[in-house]
């Protein structure tokens, strides 16, 4: 039995409360938050013991920790489960500096803890769809584009559109090429709140792969999307429905293509996530997104806004 705990309650926190709550051969050993609605809430439901104290959760031996605070305390919460022995999945982004996410890192590996960041889009079916069809080899690959748009969500209070959201998206980008960033440039603008909720980034991989996103809060409705531009094939997929559909040159005359739809099983990107998290734990294998590469994907995040709202090409 794999004892966990699940440290904030916030909208991702109970996500990953109920799935845990769920699973075979998996113990919550309870929860903790600073809101008592939120920890009676989830008394009352799941009927799990519940801390408003993270020493007195990390006291109980856990095995494995889901960490889904705020951004802003992930470094500090993150390096006190280390020192506790913990496994921890920390949500995306790994924290809110690359120094911060660096420190986490070299923690972790020194103390032997476990560590994976929760860029959940690895784990939706779509994508995984996508990456077999682009192949170990991304040679063949032109450009990605991607959209990930929806209306402003308030429980957002500390970081803007391109730390939450565009974050997936850089992971995404780095996880489909196999190839980090040359280059990359971004525009961004402000009207809600005091961080940016709008912004287009553009980027070209060490690989030569473009690369452009469109990501914003801004939308009155939600939208992950991504096309893949090859030189054998074009692939598009809607990652909220987990359709995708393969478009294939069959005739260099007329430019024709033929077009397969690939039929998907849904399967919850959290679920999968966590089941991978926990596995990585008990048979003591790497986990499936590593520290490290988290860490990579603050530096490019970091890079966007060396430059401003201007955007800049290192």
């Amino acid at each position: 039995m794999q004892k966990v705990g699940v440290i904030g309650l916030g909208w991702m926190g109970k996500v990953h409360l109920r799935n845990y709550s769920e699973m075979h051969g998996v113990e919550v050993m309870g929860v903790v938050d600073t809101d008592q609605a939120a920890l009676d809430e989830v008394a009352a439901r799941f009927g799990v013991p519940t801390f408003t104290n993270l020493d007195d959760l990390l006291a109980r031996g856990l095995d494995a920790v889901s960490v889904c605070v705020p951004t802003s305390l992930h470094h500090a919460v993150g390096l006190k489960v280390i020192a506790s022995g913990a496994a921890l999945l920390i949500e995306k982004p790994l924290a809110a500096t690359s120094a911060e996410g660096a420190e986490l890192v070299a923690a972790a590996k020194a103390a032997g803890v476990p560590l994976m960041v929760g860029h959940i889009e690895r784990f939706n079916p779509a994508v995984q769809r996508v990456k077999e069809l682009v192949g170990a080899d991304s040679g063949d690959v032109i450009s990605i584009q991607i959209e990930r748009v929806g209306p402003y969500p308030p429980r957002i209070q500390d970081v803007g559109v391109i730390r939450d959201l565009g974050s997936h998206d850089i992971d995404l980008i780095r996880f489909l090429t196999g190839s980090e960033f040359s280059q990359v440039y971004a525009v961004m603008t402000s009207s809600t709140g005091g961080h940016e909720d709008n912004a287009l980034i553009t980027a070209q991989m060490a690989n030569g792969v473009l690369a452009n996103v469109n990501t914003n809060w801004v939308t009155p409705y939600k939208s992950r999307k991504i096309r893949v531009a090859a030189k054998s094939k074009f692939i598009a997929a809607d990652l909220v429905t987990q359709d995708v559909k393969e478009y294939s040159q069959f005739s260099t005359y007329d430019k024709s293509y033929s077009v397969r739809e690939w039929p998907m099983v849904y399967r919850e990107p959290v679920k999968e996530e966590l089941t991978a998290f926990l596995a990585a734990v008990r048979h003591k294998t790497p986990a499936p997104i590593t520290g490290e590469d988290g860490l990579e994907v603050l530096k490019v995040i970091e890079r966007i806004f060396a430059c401003g709202s201007g955007g800049c090409r290192p």
